[in-house]
C-alpha cells in the first residue's frame, strides 16, 4: 500500500539531494519516478530539481492553481508512474495536499515531498503544515547550526548579512539569503526583537 511521505528539515539538510538519490534508486530498477517542483523557486535551472552538490534531474513545474491529483492521474495513464517525488513542498496549497493524499489512495503510488518545516519567523509553511497533518510518515532530515547543535529553524537575512524579522513569507534564496539555526540561537535574533 502505498504511503505520502514528508521529508522535512531546515535549509541546507539534503533534501534535494535525498530527492534526486530516490529518483536514482527508482530509475536503476527500471521503475519510473516522475519529479515535481514549486515553479515559485527559480534560482537554478527552470524546470529542474537542482542540489547544492551538483546533482539535478528534470522535474515538472507545479503552481499553486494546479490540480496534481489530475496531472499524475493522466501521467499515470500515459507512462505509468512508480513514484512521486516533489521538491520545496513547503509551496504547495492545502487543496494540493490533499489531491496528493487522494493519489496514494486511488493510483496506490507512493507520493514523497521534500521541504522546508517554517518560515524566518518560525511560522509554518501552508504546505508543510498539511503534511505534518496528513502524511503517513514524518521524516526529519537534520543539519547543524553554527554551534555545533541540530538546527531546527531558517533567518532570513539581508544584502548587508543583518537577520531580518520581517517581509513577506516567501522569499526565494539560498545561503545568500537564509542561515539554518538551533531554536536557542535563532530566539535570540528574532524572539527577542
Amino acid at each position: 500500500m502505498a504511503k505520502l511521505y514528508f521529508y522535512y528539515s531546515a535549509m541546507n539538510a539534503g533534501k534535494s539531494t535525498s530527492l534526486l538519490q530516490s529518483a536514482y534508486n527508482y530509475k536503476e530498477r527500471g521503475m519510473r519516478p516522475y519529479i515535481m517542483s514549486a515553479a515559485i523557486d527559480n534560482r537554478y535551472s527552470v524546470g529542474k530539481v537542482t542540489s547544492r552538490i551538483g546533482l539535478e534531474a528534470e522535474a515538472y513545474l507545479f503552481h499553486k492553481e494546479d490540480d496534481l491529483f489530475k496531472i499524475l492521474s493522466e501521467e499515470n495513464k500515459k507512462q505509468g508512474i512508480n513514484c512521486v517525488l516533489i521538491d520545496e513542498s513547503q509551496f504547495l496549497s492545502r487543496d494540493q495536499v490533499k489531491q496528493l493524499a487522494i493519489a496514494v489512495d486511488d493510483l496506490d503510488i507512493p507520493v514523497l515531498c521534500y521541504g522546508i518545516r517554517t518560515d524566518f519567523r518560525g511560522e509554518l509553511f501552508p504546505g508543510s503544515q498539511h503534511l505534518l497533518a496528513w502524511a503517513d510518515n514524518l521524516i526529519e532530515l537534520k543539519t547543524i547550526c553554527h554551534c555545533g547543535s541540530k538546527a531546527t529553524m531558517v533567518v532570513r537575512t539581508d544584502d548587508k548579512g543583518n537577520i531580518i524579522n520581517d517581509g513577506d513569507q516567501v522569499v526565494i534564496g539560498g545561503n545568500d539569503r537564509y542561515q539554518s539555526m538551533c531554536r536557542k540561537h535563532f530566539a535570540e535574533h528574532i524572539w527577542s526583537n
